[in-house]
């Protein structure tokens, strides 16, 4: 038996063993603990609790391919399950409104550190109401206080399905179902002050685990014969309904499972956040939100937000804080493990909670920063030494402080990039693969891990930087010292939020999205994509780049990357605005494909911004009316190739790095660009004068980016710097090919279907090439990279 399968079986034997009671004399919970780790030893029970054990595992012994055809045989079968009326507890909850409350302040320590403090109550505060993870004093006497101190009998850490990706799905006792999620909700405010949060739970019989909701009495549920019956019911229909699956049978089974009640807490999830009370429920109300009044003649703190309670001193310029903005800017310090005398402000200050006459500081207690989680990583990968091979020896590699310090690490200077990551087909994969809570378990896991651990493979390859020319007076006399030059500011689940230097950033965002799918198919075959034979995955039609063309296995899940490209004075928020925005463009890519084609793998869509009014509305409409030409009696013309699949975004690479080694004349370089705008013919002639005038690398540009992007689908040619739509190429072709099958006295119907066709369309890469051009390097040739691997080499021998 595994560990995931003992854990719910231990979880569900507890709550049964536990009943509907409020609390346990000493004996019972003495017993109880006596089960618990009966079960985790692989020991006999105690003989009074033996039968709730064994109903557990009675219920986890159902077979998966299990599914009785009327609730006659369910009966039949199970007639133990379905007598236990005994409710489980489930309860979900989290925080809400991230973003909003992370990017409300300006500075990217603030954000650092309101990202750090919701990360450590997920990940640390939650699962330490169950006693996860080491013994937490501070969690306890909280609990205590608040009159939650019941809980710390009731709850165990099996309880736990999982508690990653900014929100908790757990089991408890039933008679605690609404006091847990109170709790939840009250750490969050309790700590931030201002964040929102919610959690909602309900109880459920034994077999509504394995079935999915059931109806006192378990006769009156809609079953499969009356589902059938019944399927073309508008409201039936709707609640079965899934995309991509015929058979009303498979589409009943998938509803039908663990997965139905999670959806019914997350519907309660959805009415509470959005301040209704619950109907039956007796819980304080959420329809007010943690706020705080200001006044007009009250100086107000740097987010402008609220009203100031006193100024930072020792801080440079002694900004003042709300106690809010405080919390965040102090756990932001010790997140990047800043000296104490850095942090003094804070205790001499008036930042804490009034009671009575005595003033009570917040404690942020023990806060750990996701660099530090990457240098455990590095150690226990064993790939430290090549980190930090340029370091000295007797040098500390420190976190970057500001976006300065990160864009003092590009190349050119003075830019960074957001990196914003999100999972594909997440919700696809739930509804048809996980229906068990230890499937929910055993995901949430293996999505996580795979995420972290492909950030960390991703920022290996930028190696620590050593400050230089830093003027500002913020900086604090920083020049000389080596820093990590990133900010991870979150990963939660399938999604990922960073700050990198501008030159790294695509390769970063490649690697990201690569490790993810390599890791996640390293887990196990369940992962792995099937082929199928009516419409298999063909990555000749799905990848514009030709050359080189990936393997057709893919994985289920994948990640879509929005990559923004800009100055490192550029404001946090916007850009983050702006980020989000490519993200949606990279996952509707990613449908598009998954539908045409059947490609599930990742996409990536950037935009490189040199200047804040650069885009006046958003990016959608920018490209459409300022990047796409269409003239009557001319093919439409997109002077951009955003989003790309994984697979482009490293041709792309390959072909700037060509275009640089060529040494292409930056003047011609632009020249062709303004020349787009004049058409295809144009740019196609001018183009082909520069090149051929090149004096060396034309057969290497030839290769990577004429024969590679450019060819043409109705004959040999290359139309350089064009690309043609496949999409529209093989939608009219369909079209054409379909009405030639009617006879020649419709020939006037097929020719009105021309009017119908969509006009040729060509893309380039060119603009975006000429935008990241300065910040990606030239390709060193094997001669170069063979006396730098001689000189790395004998360094460290003399180290």
């Amino acid at each position: 038996m595994n560990d995931s399968r003992k854990r719910i079986i231990t979880a569900i034997a507890w709550c049964l063993a536990w009943g509907d009671k409020q609390q346990l004399d000493a004996d019972e919970l003495s017993q109880l603990h006596q089960m618990r780790q009966a079960i985790s030893m692989g020991q006999d029970e105690p003989a009074q609790l033996k039968s709730f054990v064994e109903q557990a595992r009675r219920l986890y012994e159902i077979p998966e391919t299990y599914f009785p055809q009327t609730l006659q045989k369910l009966h039949k079968d199970y007639l133990d399950l379905w007598q236990d009326q005994t409710p489980i507890g489930l309860v979900y909850g989290g925080a809400t409104k991230i973003k909003q409350y992370i990017f409300e302040a300006a500075k990217l320590p603030d954000i650092r550190g309101a990202s750090a403090l919701l990360d450590r109550i997920n990940l640390v505060d939650l699962p330490a109401f169950f006693g996860e993870g080491t013994k937490s004093i501070s969690i306890e006497r909280w609990l205590d206080e608040n009159q939650f101190a019941d809980l710390r009998k009731a709850l165990i850490p099996e309880l736990i399905i999982y508690s990653t990706g900014g929100s908790i799905l757990a089991f408890c006792p039933a008679a605690f179902v609404h006091k847990l999620a109170n709790a939840i909700e009250k750490r969050y405010t309790y700590e931030t002050l201002t964040a929102n949060s919610c959690a909602v739970g309900d109880t459920f019989r034994l077999l509504e685990l394995r079935f999915g909701l059931l109806q006192n009495p378990i006769e009156k549920t809609l079953w499969l014969e009356e589902y059938l019956k019944k399927q073309e019911n508008p409201i039936i229909q709707a609640y079965f309904d899934q995309p991509d699956v015929t058979d009303p049978e498979e589409k009943f089974r998938d509803r039908k499972n663990f997965s139905e009640l999670v959806g019914k807490l997350a519907n309660l999830f959805t009415q509470r956040r959005n301040g209704n009370d619950l109907s039956g429920v007796q819980r304080p109300s959420r329809c007010y939100p943690p706020m705080f009044e200001t006044h007009p003649y009250i100086q107000r703190d740097e987010s402008d937000r609220r009203s100031g309670v006193a100024s930072a001193k020792g801080l440079p310029r002694e900004p003042w804080f709300s106690d809010a903005l405080a919390r965040k800017h102090i756990v932001g310090q010790r997140t990047k493990r800043e000296g104490s005398q850095g942090q003094g402000w804070y205790n001499s200050s008036d930042f804490g909670l009034q009671s009575g006459e005595i003033k009570k500081l917040w404690k942020s207690g023990k806060v750990l920063s996701w660099v530090f989680k990457f240098e455990k990583f590095l150690k226990k990968s064993g790939n430290a030494n090549d980190y930090y091979q340029d370091v000295p020896q007797h040098e500390i590699t420190e976190e970057a402080r500001s976006l300065r310090e990160i864009g003092n690490a590009s190349n050119p200077p003075g830019f960074v990039a957001y990196i914003y990551a999100d999972g594909n087909n997440m919700g696809g994969y739930i509804r048809k693969q996980i229906k068990t809570p230890q499937q929910y378990r055993e995901f949430s896991k293996d999505i996580f891990d795979a995420t972290e651990l492909s950030v960390y493979k991703a920022l290996e390859d930028l190696r620590p930087h050593q400050l230089k020319n830093l003027t500002e007076p913020d900086n604090e006399n920083r020049n000389g010292r080596w820093i990590h030059p990133f900010e991870i500011i979150t990963i939660g689940g399938d999604d990922v939020l960073l700050i990198v230097p501008a030159d790294k950033a695509l390769a970063v965002a490649k690697t990201i999205g690569e490790e993810f799918e390599k890791l996640l198919l390293e887990k196990g075959d369940h992962y792995q994509l099937e082929t199928l034979v009516d419409k298999p995955y063909n990555p000749k039609l799905v990848h514009r780049y030709q050359k080189q063309l990936p393997e057709s296995n893919q994985c289920k899940l994948s990640m879509s990357t929005g990559l923004l490209i800009t100055a490192e004075n550029t404001p946090i928020y916007y850009a983050e605005k702006l980020t989000t925005q490519l993200l949606k463009s990279a996952k509707k890519r990613a449908k598009d494909l998954k539908r045409d084609y059947n490609y599930y793998g990742g996409t990536v869509d950037f935009l490189v911004m040199k200047a804040v009014t650069m885009i006046s509305s958003n990016i959608e409409e920018f490209r459409t009316q300022g990047l796409t030409k269409a003239k009557t009696g001319q093919p439409k013309l997109k002077l951009y190739a955003s989003p790309y699949t994984l697979h482009e975004l490293g041709g792309l690479l390959e072909t700037v790095k060509a275009l640089k080694k060529a040494e292409f004349p930056r003047s011609q370089l632009y020249q062709v660009r303004s020349l787009l705008e004049r058409g295809k013919n144009t740019a196609i002639l001018n183009y082909r004068y520069f090149r051929v005038r090149l004096k060396q690398g034309q057969s290497d540009l030839q290769q990577k980016f004429e024969e590679s992007w450019t060819k043409a689908l109705t004959n040999d040619g290359y139309l350089a710097p064009w690309m043609p739509d496949r999409d529209c190429f093989y939608n009219n072709l369909k079209l054409l090919l379909f009405f030639e099958t009617f006879p020649q006295e419709l020939f006037k119907l097929q020719y009105l279907v021309l009017r119908f066709l969509r006009k040729p369309t060509y893309s380039t890469i060119w603009r975006e090439m000429v935008d990241l051009y300065p910040f990606i390097a030239e390709e060193k040739d094997d001669d170069q990279k063979g006396n730098n691997s001689t000189q790395t080499a004998e360094r460290r021998v003399g180290a």
